[in-house]
């Protein structure tokens, strides 16, 4: 692997004023360097590929910023290659306590720099960038500032071996069972794994491990005779995620034995592995994620340390499994966005209205502050699609 250092890292002395007068004669007296840090655990390297661009990259926290009177207080997270920040970029805002930052933006940064993964070219492949967060009062152009610690966030392009065509023995592979919800025992919607690299099939697929979650790979859709079960791999000296295992039934077919829910699952014939990963969007979409938070959503609440995420899962469409509670009366609201930790960013049930979208009867304008949108049904879980080209909002329970 090619090695490269983008800038020389050397360790920045909090920044901030000791005091500063306001015109209302309010003295802010600025905590002592130390107490205002970056929070969260940085890995050793982040692997960058456009696949995963969507994906969360990093999760940075940190605590308070104290300016020794209560008063509000935003915060900017900000990158650098240099190291000095001298060429700060803004990467978000907020008034919390935390900003999450993509693959895809990551690979901004190494595209600025020229980063390659092409190992026939002298560019290199990895490299590093700073990464702070500076804490204000006022609007953005406020000298009433404090800065929290350095952290160094160093990335990694894979090199791409072969840049040739993709080539495996199918062009496709098919799956159907029990596991796979979508699909069941039959041939009326297989799941789909297309070639997507030289041996290497891959696809989103929604498992489950309640009941009987066997299922089978196949090789031509509707013909059973070209099943691959468990030991078919097994016997090819394939490693296996350990969440599949053998069902031990009749057919030895494949058994879901994780969390339920949705995953990409990869077949790599060259490097023999079958791996379950997060989700990948597919299709074209105004943006890959479409996100969602709000008490309607039991497993994300008001927050953005767990939204839902909605993928894009084909053209112009986003969908996705979600949990909804009615309340009956209490607060069952949430709202869709387009940037996570982005609350400016957010479309309520008028934006959808007005753009003409037929929504699911179970989900009707809030009438709170923001005309979120409100869940009347029965609690439970629903695949919820988004459909930007029919424009409908749609709720299946499952």
């Amino acid at each position: 692997m090619k090695n490269f250092k983008i800038f020389s890292l050397f360790i920045l002395a909090m920044i901030g004023l000791n005091s500063c007068e306001t015109d209302d004669d309010v003295v802010f007296i600025a905590q002592e360097p130390g107490e205002f840090v970056l929070t969260n655990t940085i890995l050793p390297e982040y692997v960058l590929t456009a696949s995963t661009g969507s994906n969360l990259g990093e999760r940075f926290t940190w605590n308070s910023a104290d300016f020794g009177v209560p008063t509000n207080v935003s915060y900017d997270l900000q990158r650098s290659i240099m190291g000095d920040f001298s060429d700060a970029v803004l990467v978000g805002t907020t008034a919390g306590n935390e900003i999450a930052m993509t693959i895809g933006q990551m690979m901004d940064v190494a595209t600025e720099v020229g980063l390659d993964a092409n190992p026939e070219t002298p560019e290199p492949n990895t490299g590093s960038f700073s990464v702070r967060i500076r804490a204000y009062v006022g609007d953005g152009g406020s000298t009433t500032e404090l800065f929290s610690d350095v952290k160094t966030i160093s990335v990694v392009l894979p090199e791409i071996i072969d840049v040739e065509d993709n080539v495996c023995e199918f062009d496709q592979l098919f799956a159907v069972g029990a596991g796979l919800p979508t699909a069941g025992w039959g041939w009326g919607s297989p799941v789909v794994f297309t070639c997507v690299g030289n041996g290497v099939y891959s696809g989103n697929v929604e498992l489950t491990s309640d009941g009987d979650a066997n299922f089978r790979f196949f090789s031509e859709a509707s013909n059973w005779d070209s099943g691959r079960n468990f030991p078919y791999y097994e016997n090819a000296g394939y490693t296996i995620d350990e969440n599949l295992v053998n069902a031990g039934d009749g057919d030895n077919n494949f058994q879901f034995i994780g969390t339920s829910g949705f995953y990409s699952l990869q077949i790599d014939d060259v490097n023999k592995t079958i791996t379950l990963g997060e989700p990948q969007a597919s299709g074209t979409c105004e943006v890959d994620i479409l996100y969602a938070v709000g008490a309607g959503l039991p497993t994300a609440g008001w927050g953005w340390a767990s939204p839902v995420e909605l993928l894009c899962s084909g053209d112009g469409i986003w969908s996705g499994n979600v949990q909804l509670q009615n309340n009956e009366g209490a607060d069952n609201n949430f709202r869709f966005f387009t940037e996570a930790t982005n609350w400016d960013s957010g479309r309520n049930y008028p934006f959808y209205v007005n753009e003409g979208y037929t929504i699911d009867s179970n989900l009707i304008n809030a009438e709170d502050g923001d005309s979120n949108f409100a869940f009347v049904g029965t609690s439970g879980t629903y695949f919820l699609t988004i459909n930007t080209v029919d424009k409908k909002i749609t709720l299946e329970q499952l």
